[in-house]
């Protein structure tokens, strides 16, 4: 039975991947989850210099799902370089770098520096907020998803993944866009925007306001936005949003995705990944099915 898929070129044993941002670079959730078993893992936002994130409370449990307004914290590229690839690299799995910035030359910044290091793919979020447009996100105007997939390709020595908002009006646009621009892959969708109010305090639930939910309760939406773009482009796609079970995973390859990445569903379950992939070949064995393949964009 064959489990194995490929992206971009990209050979990975089996389709299931972490979702950026819940799963650090791989090391607090080792001693939960065999990370040989898994197809890749996806790191942390990575960006040039270290970023602080938001203020708190920055996380809210909602209906079916969190908020979070973490604000991509992370530690930089050089304790990223010193420390979480040679983690890693201790390990059969592919590894994926997220990469944010606040400009396009923030960019490709982190790009150039990952050149020469040993990671096997880059999925750049472009819902960060673009500065130099007065704050919209990159990945709301499908000239700005063209551009920053363009310049980030003059330099990226590895497969670029554009991860995709859906915090637009037509997800097959910025598809389209960043399939234009030169994009080797898609992965969508990253979180929609939300608010939770606390209504004993009378206060948002987040210092920020506002949040991206995640989590089941935006599983259809993300299972729409990946079929829609599959039939729109030609470029491999990783499907995410509230996979928390074999069955999610399923519905979004056969929607069209190559990949898949489990996100929150770790918080609450750190076992996921291995139990959603061990899922998929008990589904194929009872199935008759030999090859994975032949489920990705099976229904029409």
């Amino acid at each position: 039975m064959n489990l194995g898929v490929k992206l971009a070129g990209v050979s990975l044993k089996n389709p299931i991947m972490t979702a950026s941002g819940t799963f650090g670079s791989g090391e607090e959730f080792s001693e939960f989850v065999d990370l040989n078993k898994l197809g890749a893992v996806v790191t942390k936002g990575v960006a040039s210099v270290p970023w602080e994130g938001n203020p708190t409370p920055r996380i809210a449990e909602t209906y079916g799902g969190m908020l979070n307004a973490v604000g991509l914290q992370n530690p930089g590229i050089d304790v990223f370089v010193q420390r979480d690839i040679p983690f890693l690299k201790k390990y059969d799995t592919k590894i994926i770098v997220n990469v944010c910035g606040r400009t396009t030359e923030d960019y490709c910044e982190v790009v150039k520096r990952l050149a020469d290091q040993p990671v096997d793919m880059l999925e750049i979020n472009i819902s960060c907020p673009n500065v130099k447009e007065g704050g919209i996100a990159f990945g709301q105007n499908p000239k700005s998803v063209e551009d920053i997939t363009k310049e980030v390709k003059k330099y990226a020595k590895q497969p670029v993944i554009m991860k995709l908002s859906p915090n637009v009006t037509d997800i097959t646009e910025m598809a389209k866009a960043a399939e234009a621009g030169g994009a080797d892959a898609l992965s969508l969708i990253n979180t929609i925007t939300g608010m939770k109010i606390d209504v004993n305090r009378r206060t948002f639930a987040l210092a920020n306001k506002t949040g991206g939910l995640s989590g089941p309760a935006i599983h259809p939406v993300a299972v729409r936005m990946v079929y829609q773009t599959a039939q729109a482009v030609k470029i491999p796609i990783i499907g995410m949003g509230g996979i928390a079970t074999a069955e999610d995973a399923l519905e979004m390859i056969l929607a069209g995705a190559t990949a898949v990445s489990v996100g929150t569903a770790n918080f609450n379950n750190p076992m996921a990944t291995v139990e959603i992939a061990e899922g998929i070949q008990n589904y194929m064995e009872r199935n008759g099915i030999t090859d994975i393949n032949e489920l990705i964009g099976a229904v029409r």
